[in-house]
């Protein structure tokens, strides 16, 4: 995330992740899955404003959005509020790009983002590490976003590695009109006798070669989600046909995306996929990691 302040003013720019590996290794005692993931933050924002005020409220460009203690960001910041007993409040104002429910852990990174911000305006001197910290009581996710722009993590999620990017990458997101219920996803989720393992993966990923990284790219959600919304293996076959080095689903869905070669195989891939975007209900977003 990036965090400013201006005048009486913090901004905290909070972005988006793709999944490049995730494989589910089995259920745990506590009810989630134990994972092993890629993540990469890429260039897709959302941008939270912090004011201090008396008492805490949000406000959000999304009417679809709740405002109520239900929404992570606001469990975020009285999760910071109860953790370093401050007496302060804010308000804060949420500007929505990443859509919901699409596997690019929109709700998390704002999450990420608030204690961020709020640790700015507060002015608690917390480090990245007791933020993450924090954040991992309420989301498996929010504790990649203070190492980005790339880790590898495990546990629930919450485990993060930090990972080198020796290049950056591009992608061509397509993000369907309607969400995927990530709970549902995991309960069809079929577990593996012998799990992927993410070596081969890593090692091409530190080569930085983009075709090896888009063939050994894997997600066992994927046939899951598949299964809830065959539209997901359609729109990922469109994305195929326009040849780029990868294609794969991210997270629990329901985005699925292109790995491209280049920021101009990327401008190509979009191109291709413009007049399908005429007959079906999706919109794409080019992009790159931070």
């Amino acid at each position: 995330m990036f965090i400013s302040q201006y005048l009486d003013d913090v901004v905290a720019w909070a972005p988006a992740k793709v999944n490049l590996f995730l494989e589910v290794l089995g259920k745990r005692p506590d009810g989630y899955h134990e994972i092993a993931t890629l993540m990469v933050a890429v260039r897709l924002f959302d941008t939270l404003v912090f004011r201090e005020s008396a008492n805490l409220t949000l406000h959000i460009s999304n009417a679809q959005l709740s405002t109520g203690d239900d929404n992570l960001v606001l469990k975020a910041a009285k999760l910071l509020q109860n953790r370093t007993d401050v007496k302060k409040g804010a308000n804060i104002r949420l500007i929505k790009r990443i859509p919901m429910a699409a596997g690019l852990a929109g709700g998390s990174t704002d999450a990420a983002a608030t204690l961020g911000g709020l640790n700015r305006l507060w002015q608690l001197g917390l480090s990245a590490t007791e933020l993450a910290t924090v954040g991992a009581e309420i989301g498996s996710d929010i504790p990649f976003f203070f190492r980005t722009p790339a880790a590898w993590c495990t546990g629930r999620g919450e485990i993060v590695a930090p990972v080198n990017l020796p290049i950056p990458l591009d992608f061509v997101l397509l993000c369907p009109s309607f969400g995927m219920p990530t709970a549902s996803v995991y309960k069809n989720v079929v577990l593996p006798s012998q799990p992927v393992a993410g070596d081969e993966f890593k090692h091409a990923l530190a080569k930085g070669d983009v075709d090896l990284i888009g063939r050994l790219m894997h997600n066992r959600l994927q046939l899951a989600a598949e299964k809830i919304d065959g539209r997901l293996a359609e729109y990922a076959a469109l994305l195929q046909e326009a040849r780029p080095a990868g294609c794969l689903m991210s997270g629990s869905g329901s985005t699925v995306f292109a790995l491209c070669r280049s920021a101009d195989d990327a401008k190509r891939v979009a191109q291709e996929m413009k007049p399908a975007t005429k007959e079906r209900d999706f919109r794409l977003i080019v992009t790159r990691t931070l």
